[in-house]
């Protein structure tokens, strides 16, 4: 009883910051997915790097953060300010990101460490499995003058629609397993339920939403049953490779950020690359 109450206060406060960030305008929108992206990279940081010396992984994890975050910064530089990107900005760019991934290296050199160029993939990998992915979630919501922070907030509900499709159906009939290497408690019934409750959806967001069509909502709704399976299996694999359960406690009953956020971050790429291309 302990448990569902402090999951139910969990997924409130958890509930209200989401809605309070995306619809009170664009910078808390902003600060909102910064702090999620950082939260996200926290954890995968802290799943993967080596943990020799305190202060050695601390300064790792933070150099990772940033490194991850510089995407989400730079484009939201250019969206809030509303001028195109200048060469000026071009070359700054250039120079945050040259000289941080290369400090990375250097500092793998002088650290001592057991598994350095282990340490400086991770590092690297959490900028393209995290980062560029969240970045894109201002690409979408920016377009010229228009904010668009209902696309986001449809693109999440479906895929927590999917996600708790799959898991209510599976739980009832599901006996055939999709994944077991990976995931042994994900099957087909429960993958093709949460698809279906997707589609549902997404049609409902096509009359709810008008910032894209009916059609473009029910597209939108398949890239999320597909990707968003896939980007959970992977954190699946990412989690079964480290041997925990939960990507993080800073949910308390739900586990971590990563596993809240894993399905909408595999979805972003496919999902923004079909967004852009309707503009």
């Amino acid at each position: 009883m302990r448990g569902l109450i402090r999951r139910a206060i969990t997924a409130s406060i958890f509930v209200v910051i989401m809605l309070v960030g995306l619809f009170t305008g664009p910078y808390t929108f902003g600060v909102l997915f910064l702090l999620i992206a950082a939260m996200c990279l926290y954890e995968f940081f802290t799943l993967t790097l080596e943990r020799g010396g305190r202060r050695r992984y601390q300064l790792r994890k933070m150099m990772g953060i940033v490194l991850g975050l510089l995407p989400s910064v730079l484009v939201l530089i250019i969206k809030l300010t509303e001028v195109p990107p200048s060469k000026e900005l071009v070359q700054l760019a250039s120079l945050l990101f040259s000289p941080l991934i290369f400090t990375i290296f250097i500092y793998e050199l002088y650290a001592a460490s057991k598994q350095p160029f282990s340490n400086i993939a991770f590092l690297i990998l959490g900028l393209f499995y995290i980062g560029l992915p969240f970045a894109l979630v201002n690409v979408i919501a920016f377009d010229g003058d228009q904010f668009l922070h209902r696309l986001i907030f449809g693109l999440l509900l479906l895929t927590w629609v999917n996600d708790t499709g799959a898991y209510l159906v599976g739980s009832k009939m599901g006996k055939t397993p999709l994944f077991p290497r990976v995931s042994p408690n994900k099957t087909w019934e429960g993958t093709i339920g949460g698809m279906l409750t997707t589609l549902g959806f997404g049609l409902l967001l096509g009359f709810l939403f008008e910032e894209i069509g009916l059609l473009s909502w029910l597209i939108l709704a398949v890239i999320v049953a597909l990707f968003g399976n896939l980007g959970d299996l992977v954190e699946s694999m990412l989690k079964r490779s480290v041997g925990v359960k939960d990507s993080g406690t800073l949910l308390p009953g739900h586990g971590g950020v990563l596993d809240r956020f894993d399905a909408f971050i595999f979805v972003l790429p496919f999902a923004s690359a079909y967004l852009l291309y309707l503009r």
